[in-house]
């Protein structure tokens, strides 16, 4: 990255991809095999184990579950930040022409799922705040297996995959934002808005030692957690002060792509091992086929595709959007078909919205199984 222009990065390669993938799904299998092992104590040990840090009077302590959700993913959305920013400013979204047809396609993959999930659980008040579980898109795996058909694969189909899933991020955590928080703290929220300030002035600064951003960074994401307010959205508000370029260097790009393998092999694979222990003992088929799960499953398997597939088609067929180069109608139904991959993103909105351990187990089989029917199907 060092050497590329202020802006892009240097493409990742599909072998880099399908490693990636590969160390989700070792990471998910370990978890499901350990808890349905004689083992299983040691994984609930280690799970629900409480880590504590204290400075002064002042500390926090969490079980090391919630270390993972509420402070490991963080990098995961800085990551994502990064991305959204870079695209937008240089990328492939940085034109109203180019953006249309993913923000469009984007938009209804939200929609269509949400609806099929309302479909099966509105008016429930267990179930009802689940509905965002099914709207997100895990790019990482919809990109790996869409790297595995090679050169099969037009080029412009593969950004707009890319393109679709940075909008389906971004709304995403608008809706964690908006939706999954609750008892708001204005004291902090304020403490977190005067640290986005301080970076954003360094930003204005010029600034090129990435030292106070990290310092700053942790006191937003302090502030944030503190707040009531998802603390992996700190990650977001904090990338998103970053500058792109210093006297010409690249800025932005360098530490994206210093993240990315951290990110793919490490944060990821980890919060999978730690919300992928299915206890099959759990599961009954009335907790697999109830509401919540069928209205997950089927979002993701039946609702991804005909919101990605029947927006975009509007929009191109309206003049809004433009169909990419080289990329058919079958191409298109086959990436909507793989929007529906929402491994990880759906399993993190899904530790959000249900607090029982046995709707919570049906829900986390639901997304795998849609996600992986999903993926075989694109």
């Amino acid at each position: 990255a060092a050497t590329a222009d202020a802006g892009h990065l240097p493409a990742d390669s599909s072998a880099s991809t399908r490693h990636a993938a590969l160390a989700v799904f070792a990471a998910m299998s370990i978890a499901f095999i350990w808890v349905n092992s004689p083992a299983v104590g040691t994984y609930d040990f280690i799970h629900h184990t409480p880590f504590s840090i204290q400075l002064g009077e002042v500390g926090l302590s969490k079980p090391l579950v919630d270390w993972i959700n509420e402070g490991l993913m963080v990098f995961f959305f800085f990551a994502v930040g990064l991305e959204i920013k870079r695209e937008v400013l240089v990328g492939d979204l940085a034109s109203p022409r180019r953006i249309a047809l993913p923000a469009i396609g984007a938009l209804g993959g939200m929609l269509a799922p949400a609806a099929i999930y309302l479909t099966f659980n509105a008016g429930n008040p267990d179930t009802e705040h689940g509905w965002a579980v099914p709207v997100a898109t895990d790019i990482v795996l919809a990109l790996a297996v869409l790297s595995v058909l090679g050169a099969r694969v037009p080029a412009s189909l593969k950004v707009f995959l890319m393109a679709l899933a940075v909008f389906d991020d971004f709304g995403t955590l608008a809706v964690i934002a908006l939706f999954y928080t609750e008892g708001v703290s204005l004291v902090s929220l304020t403490m977190a808005g005067f640290g986005l300030a301080v970076l954003i002035g360094f930003n204005r600064m010029r600034i090129s030692n990435m030292t106070p951003y990290v310092l700053i960074g942790i006191f937003v994401w302090v502030a944030v957690l503190e707040s009531g307010v998802h603390a992996t959205i700190a990650g977001v508000l904090v990338a998103w002060t970053i500058p792109l370029t210093i006297n010409g260097r690249p800025v932005l790009a360098v530490i994206e792509a210093g993240m990315k393998p951290w990110v793919a092999y490490g944060v990821v694979p980890i919060f999978a091992f730690f919300n992928s222990g299915i206890h099959l003992a759990g599961i009954t088929p009335s907790s697999l086929l109830g509401p919540a799960s069928l209205g997950a499953g089927l979002g993701l398997f039946l609702g991804k595709p005909l919101g990605v597939f029947g927006a975009a088609s509007l929009a191109v067929w309206s003049g809004l959007g433009k169909r990419p180069f080289g990329v058919s109608w079958l191409h298109l139904l086959g990436a909507s078909f793989l929007a529906g991959v929402g491994f990880t993103i759906s399993l993190f909105v899904a530790a959000l919205a249900f607090d029982s351990p046995t709707a919570l187990q049906g829900v986390t089989l639901s997304v795998i199984i849609g996600s992986t029917l999903s993926a075989v199907t694109g």
